[in-house]
């Protein structure tokens, strides 16, 4: 393996950790500010990775990705504690729905971030520049499918929270219910969409657009 492959699988995972990590922090810490402490309190707002570990999502998605040579990779860190039922006390499904956008707009916020600061480092002279470089590029590439991926209208993931609490704040619980009982099988409908490559090519292609409108 050459210093070169080294040096992108490194910045890969660091990128990936920064991503996934600070998604699931946001979470919490939005939830933190409208009187729910239940991540504090367990420890979830912590920067150390070892606590937001993730079998399937942190190593055997990314891994599986690597290894088959994916254009991109992406993953979950095991979702922060939200008592729901108290942000929406306090805050009501408006901050419901902060909570659930939180991570999608830390995701966005950094792929910006680094795409603005990525000519800076356009030419690459050593190891430590060139792996800071790749570190950007993974950055803005993770963050942007992460947030996509965030998106999908699919339990559990971060869209489909949003849209349930959407609906109740209109009094459409209907749609409530049918979220609810969609619940069990949210994670089977992913994994089938993420190995069928006509499926999640087409729900991945707003990854396109974003890295157009972002990127110099």
């Amino acid at each position: 393996m050459s210093q070169i492959e080294i040096i992108k699988i490194v910045a890969s995972i660091l990128a990936l950790a920064v991503a996934i990590i600070g998604h699931e922090i946001m979470h919490g810490y939005i939830a933190y500010k409208y009187g729910d402490s239940t991540a504090k309190s367990a420890g979830r707002l912590s920067i150390n990775p070892i606590v937001h570990v993730d079998i399937v999502g942190t190593i055997i998605i990314p891994v599986s990705l690597y290894i088959m040579s994916a254009p991109f990779l992406f993953g979950w860190a095991k979702p922060v504690p939200v008592n729901m039922q108290k942000v929406i006390r306090n805050g009501g499904y408006n901050g419901a729905m902060a909570v659930a956008l939180a991570g999608i707009t830390y995701n966005i916020f950094l792929a910006i971030l680094f795409a603005t600061i990525i000519p800076l480092f356009a030419n690459p002279t050593d190891s430590f520049s060139a792996f800071i470089t790749l570190f950007i590029a993974q950055s803005i590439m993770i963050n942007v499918v992460l947030a996509v991926f965030n998106m999908w209208p699919i339990p559990p993931l971060d869209g489909s929270q949003f849209l349930m609490y959407l609906a109740a704040k209109l009094k459409l619980f209907k749609v409530v219910e049918l979220y609810e009982k969609l619940f069990p099988y949210g994670m089977i409908v992913l994994f089938a969409i993420l190995f069928v490559p006509q499926l999640s090519h087409i729900l991945f292609m707003p990854v396109g657009w974003i890295l157009n409108l972002i990127l110099p």
